[in-house]
């Protein structure tokens, strides 16, 4: 049995969805909001490669790694995705990351409120002992973002991975303990009131 299953998660701005194929097309339509998968630092799918992202979801899903779809309650309109993985269930530590939204859902809440949503349910639920994020080191919003939720940086894992264009990935890694949680929710629930 898996530690982290398929679970709906909602808040007051948005409801985090098990991932599905009936998002490929609304996902597609976000990811077209930006552009971000020209980014050649990012790993945003093209939305031509959005059915087969969502494929493998799906299926990584059966070994505990949980994918969401971001659903605007307002609207019910599909903004990203987000996802625990890398899994280790034995040691309750989940690697949380392929993070991604249109462009016209950053900076509006949407994030702080899901990153909320998955920790408190992994801190508050799963019991977790820590969650880690990794990012590429150029990607500076993604560890700006990353940082304001009050993760601490660990470390660098130098020349980490071989990129989609054939450049070399230094991976910034950073994590939240679970006596931090508590901290780091009352930043997080602070933020959500201002916006």
């Amino acid at each position: 049995m898996n530690w982290l299953e398929d679970i709906e998660l909602r808040g007051s701005i948005v409801t985090l969805e098990p991932l599905n194929m009936d998002h490929v097309e609304p996902l597609q339509t976000a990811v077209k909001d930006g552009e971000f998968w020209k980014l050649w630092y990012a790993r945003v799918p093209a939305p031509e490669q959005m059915e087969d992202y969502v494929t493998t979801a799906i299926a990584d899903a059966g070994r505990g790694n949980i994918a969401f779809a971001v659903r605007i309650n307002e609207t019910k309109k599909i903004v990203g995705t987000t996802r625990f993985y890398n899994v280790d269930g034995l040691n309750r530590r989940p690697m949380l990351g392929y993070t991604w939204y249109a462009e016209s859902a950053c900076r509006t809440g949407i994030n702080t409120e899901t990153k909320l949503l998955l920790l408190q349910h992994v801190f508050e639920q799963k019991n977790a002992i820590a969650v880690e994020f990794r990012t590429h080191f150029f990607n500076q919003t993604s560890r700006t973002s990353i940082e304001r939720l009050g993760a601490k940086q660990d470390g660098i894992l130098r020349s980490h991975q071989i990129m989609h264009d054939g450049s070399i990935r230094d991976t910034v890694v950073y994590s939240i303990l679970r006596h931090e949680w508590p901290t780091v929710k009352d930043n997080l629930l602070n933020r959500s009131n201002q916006t």
